[in-house]
């Protein structure tokens, strides 16, 4: 049994200290946090909203799509870029600098591992002429890796090895062809694994059941948390990590509310300020364990989102990118996956983002409790920029 363990708060705010040779001050420090968490969690909510499949398991990593398509956005101009802003709800320039800021402060050892990193992958032929400024952004402010290569037979192999890689194996493959006018590829990866602050031991059998009110067996973790969550329809809890800056968190829709009722309801703003305010409340939880992969295109979703001309080869604006003598530079495809597992010990997660350019062609109580028996939202969550690193929905424990 997971015994009683009071929350180690972490000491300092986020992105202080010393990043690439200059001191944040702790006031900048904060501003930071608070500016990205509430843009991060309010694109991850709309992102939830928009792309969630009643019926299935779901899950999306906010920050690393965050990273690949803030990347792709300077290389927009006129509608296309003020959409992807709206889309992001912020400027490109402020996201340039808030999350080379972040990726810059991220621990580099520790009892939890958050790896995030970025690339470029260009055709290397005369079709293409990319911008010098736009490769100087996505390398200083992304560090992005850039990487001419024939677009050919072996180009998804090469792309997809690099995936793996930064995903410490998670997400083997993202690409599986390579279309005759593609001609840039910008992709983000994200690598988590974090042990628990005190693990479990052992699980428990137990039963989950589905929204069509079917039954599962389940092995459930038992045990007592003391940072509970609350709002008008869910109830639910934070777990924290070994290193107290990440956290799982849950919302369990209160019983007679519709767990796509409650999705719908869901403000970004309203979010941000629950995670952060969470009661100081012993409860009494029960997690299962569980393992869940995902798979997605998201165009019509950020077309949806508010950003339709990106995905327009008439009305695409991808002029600071560079130009292509076939037609305008547009997004053809933005594919999406993620991996997360939740044991005794901890959390690993993996995601991937993939963002495939083209020219020309067609678009396309005192003491609370929280049973986690039913469908619910999860997040594993920044607690430091208040960011949801993962956000998902499991409708059914057996995927």
């Amino acid at each position: 049994m997971k015994r009683f363990a009071a929350l180690l708060l972490a000491g300092a705010t986020l992105l202080g200290g010393t990043l690439s040779g200059c001191t944040e001050s702790a006031s900048s420090a904060t501003a930071l946090a608070v500016d990205l968490g509430r843009t991060g969690t309010e694109f991850a909510v709309r992102l939830l909203q928009t792309g969630d499949e009643p019926g299935e398991n779901v899950l999306f990593s906010p920050v690393c799509l965050l990273y690949a398509l803030s990347m792709t956005a300077n290389g927009a101009d006129g509608d296309t870029l003020d959409q992807m802003e709206d889309t992001l709800n912020s400027s490109v320039s402020y996201l340039n600098n808030d999350l080379q800021t972040y990726r810059a402060a991220l621990p580099q050892a520790g009892d939890c591992r958050l790896h995030l990193a970025n690339s470029l992958w260009l055709a290397d032929d005369d079709r293409l002429a990319v911008k010098p400024e736009f490769l100087e952004v996505c390398k200083t402010k992304y560090g992005a890796e850039v990487q001419a290569i024939p677009f050919d037979d072996s180009a998804p192999g090469k792309v997809n090895r690099w995936v793996e890689e930064n995903t410490d194996g998670m997400i083997p493959e993202i690409l599986d062809e390579i279309s005759d006018t593609a001609v840039m590829y910008l992709l983000s990866a994200v690598a988590f694994d974090a042990e628990w602050q005190h693990k479990y031991f052992g699980t428990q059998p137990g039963v989950f059941t589905t929204e069509t009110g079917e039954t599962r067996e389940a092995e459930m973790m038992y045990g007592h948390e003391e940072l509970y969550l609350e709002d008008d329809s869910a109830t639910g809890f934070l777990e924290p990590y070994a290193d107290p800056r990440y956290a799982f968190a849950v919302l369990l829709p209160n019983e007679g509310v519709e767990l796509d009722e409650y999705i719908a309801s869901l403000d970004g703003g309203a979010l941000y300020d629950l995670l952060n305010s969470p009661q100081e409340v012993t409860v009494q939880t029960a997690i299962p364990k569980f393992e869940t992969a995902y798979s997605t295109e998201l165009n019509d979703v950020l077309a949806e989102m508010g950003m339709p001309d990106a995905f327009d080869p008439l009305r695409a604006d991808f002029s600071r990118m560079g130009s292509a003598e076939t037609g305008l530079l547009y997004i053809s495809r933005v594919l999406h996956e993620t991996f997360l597992s939740v044991t005794p010990r901890g959390t690993r997660a993996g995601a991937a983002s993939l963002l495939e350019m083209e020219c020309g062609g067609i678009p396309p109580a005192p003491t609370k409790q929280v049973i986690l028996d039913r469908p619910f939202v999860y997040m594993v969550l920044d607690r430091e920029a208040g960011i949801p690193l993962f956000l998902g929905v499991l409708r059914d424990t057996q995927s």
